[in-house]
């Protein structure tokens, strides 16, 4: 499990993603989420702008990063 640390208050699903190198584009994160390959909370979620916060869980790909 990675730990992602918070800076502000959230963070974009997208931007998490890109910021955790699990992707390498913007363009890349948003087709992987609206393609429901994002679990957040442990549920598939299709939202792109959706705000991260801390105590939050996101899964890709067998990657599961906690949001601190």
């Amino acid at each position: 499990m990675t730990e992602f640390k918070l800076t502000g208050n959230y963070i974009p699903m997208i931007q998490l993603l890109k910021a955790t190198n699990l992707v390498s584009t913007g363009g890349e994160a948003q087709i992987v989420v609206s393609e429901g390959e994002v679990k957040y909370n442990g549920e598939v979620d299709y939202r792109k702008r959706l705000k991260v916060k801390r105590g939050d869980t996101v899964e890709f790909r067998g990657n599961k990063i906690l949001v601190i």
